[in-house]
């Protein structure tokens, strides 16, 4: 059995406790300013669009900025960044408040507001997930995320019901100015909060080779791969729980708004739950194990939501839906970022976020569809099937499980003395590293340096390539370029302690008398001298 923690174990951090409080009380405004948004737009408009509109404008700017965001988060102070979200979403809300409490909203400026706060959102968000791991040790990571998903979940029980209450006494505009508020305490935590980050002494990349890194990161990191990919099934087939639960409430229940509001609070409470036995469970079973019956709890649920015509065995299904959906997407999280080194971890999450989110939105209206043509219990049951297909999915691509990698810096890398006089900028950079392997050795080798060409090429390699010497077959030469110095430096920098075990390996199979021979060169063009000559021609006008 695996060592017990207690799932509020992250709570002794005072950072993170202080933050996590903070957190709720921004999602509780966050909440409670979508109600009073979605309330005003069928005040201020006849069309139906509109109104749905309203949670897409908030919604459209994580798919879009996400992988932005995440490279920000890599590349700035995450705290910095935080704070500049915060505070940027803190002004539009001010704005919406004054602009709706002069009665001088409109529809299209109503979603200029809510488009302009998702996107605080989508910058805040990358910075925020990857800083759980700043706040608490590895150890706790797992009940972090899972308490930080319990939070949302507690706010979203409770928090829609509250906004309409405020609504329905005071108006939009007092949504608007509990939201704007709710900030607050936010904003004061991470202004306390001064974390210790390593400092790094390269010049930050550029946006697009940062975006590029994190994607190529992910391309070459099978574990994250699977993560992603599952996710995206579990968003795509979970969604139609969520998405078709007012039509469940109408049409299979006979209820009303406030059947609808006891169903999502059903699904809130199961979360909460969910999110409090995911510890216990890791004790026991395995990642893979508990992501399988998230699944197929989900299809359990959602199958019995579907043939239900009562409400009450309807919210104890969705009990079990919100368990399933915090197990399954809290394990997702913390299984990205066990899986990526802290240098590239807020790309990762941020892609993570992109690929679920999308399942989710693609999902919901494809459950929409087929609810409309074949009935909401149709769809669900259908939804129900995907899900037990991504149960099996893990028969395949399993997911890995915690702490099987080390990926703290390996530190081994000290940049050599050179004789030219290189800028950072200077390149392209060409590495030739140059191995004795004995004929008996090579099918090890070629193992070993496929292992080699995923690592470097995933650390920003370019043109990997091994060749072998013609007339000297024990001699291989392994080649790679990178564009400039700094990211030959760079390169070597993001090298883990897991990397370490393939440069062990290699250097067990090499046979020179010394450590394998490293050549650093620069490319550089020529010029033919006749070439030079035609150059200094002069032209003949006459």
């Amino acid at each position: 059995m695996k060592n017990r923690a207690s799932p509020l174990a992250p709570f002794r951090h005072d950072i993170f406790r202080t933050v996590w409080l903070a957190s709720l009380s921004s999602n509780f405004g966050s909440l409670i300013q979508s109600v009073g948004a979605a309330w005003m737009m069928t005040t201020i408009s006849d069309s139906v669009d509109m109104v749905a509109l309203v949670q897409a404008s908030t919604a459209l700017p994580i798919m879009l900025f996400s992988l932005v965001s995440g490279a920000l988060a890599d590349n700035f102070n995450r705290r910095r960044v935080m704070i500049v979200a915060q505070c940027f979403m803190l002004g539009v809300s001010v704005l919406l408040t004054l602009f709706s409490h002069f009665n001088l909203i409109t529809p299209w400026l109503l979603l200029c507001f809510t488009f302009l706060i998702g996107c605080g959102t989508a910058l805040n968000n990358p910075s925020w997930q990857a800083s759980v791991g700043d706040m608490v040790p590895r150890n706790d990571l797992p009940n972090a995320v899972a308490l930080n998903s319990m939070g949302f979940n507690i706010t979203r029980s409770v928090g829609p019901a509250i906004g309409g209450v405020i609504v329905a006494i005071a108006g939009a505009a007092a949504a608007f100015a509990v939201n704007t508020i709710s900030y607050l305490p936010l904003i004061y935590a991470l202004f306390r909060w001064q974390p210790k980050y390593d400092a790094n002494p390269l010049p930050r990349e550029t946006l697009g080779r940062a975006i590029s890194a994190g994607l190529r990161y992910v391309a070459m990191s099978p574990n994250i791969g699977k993560v992603i990919f599952r996710s995206f099934i579990f968003g795509l087939s979970a969604s139609a729980v969520l998405a078709l639960l007012p039509l469940v409430a109408r049409d299979l229940v006979h209820g009303g708004p406030l059947v609808y509001g006891v169903m999502l609070g059903s699904f809130g409470i199961g979360a909460i739950a969910g999110a409090l036995i995911s510890a216990r469970l890791r004790e026991y079973l395995s990642s893979e194990a508990i992501v399988r019956i998230a699944f197929i709890g989900f299809a359990v649920s959602a199958g019995l939501t579907a043939v239900s015509n009562n409400v009450w065995p309807t919210n104890v299904a969705l009990l079990l839906s919100g368990a399933c959906w915090v197990l399954a997407l809290s394990l997702f999280n913390v299984t990205v970022q066990l899986s990526t080194p802290r240098w590239v971890v807020g790309r990762a999450l941020s892609l993570y976020q992109t690929t679920t989110f999308g399942g989710i939105a693609g999902g919901s209206w494809l459950w929409g569809v087929a609810a409309g043509e074949y009935g909401a219990d149709r769809a669900l049951l259908a939804s129900s099937i995907v899900m037990l297909f991504g149960a099996a999915i893990g028969l395949r691509y399993a997911l890995p499980e915690f702490k099987t990698l080390n990926l703290d810096p390996l530190n081994r890398f000290s940049e050599p003395l050179l004789k030219l006089d290189l800028k950072p900028r200077s390149g392209p950079i060409v590495i030739m590293i140059d191995y004795v392997i004995t004929e008996d050795d090579v099918p090890d080798f070629l193992e070993v340096m496929a292992a080699r060409r995923r690592v470097r090429i995933r650390d920003g390699a370019g043109h990997w390539a091994l060749m072998r010497d013609l007339e000297n077959p024990e001699i291989w030469t392994e080649s790679y370029h990178t564009p400039t110095w700094v990211e030959y430096v760079r390169h070597n920098q993001r090298r883990t302690q897991a990397d370490a075990a393939i440069g062990d390996r290699i250097r067990a199979l090499h046979r020179g008398l010394s450590e394998p021979r490293v050549h650093r060169m620069i490319e550089r063009q020529t010029i033919l001298p006749h070439d030079i000559a035609a150059h200094k021609t002069p032209i003949d006008l006459s």
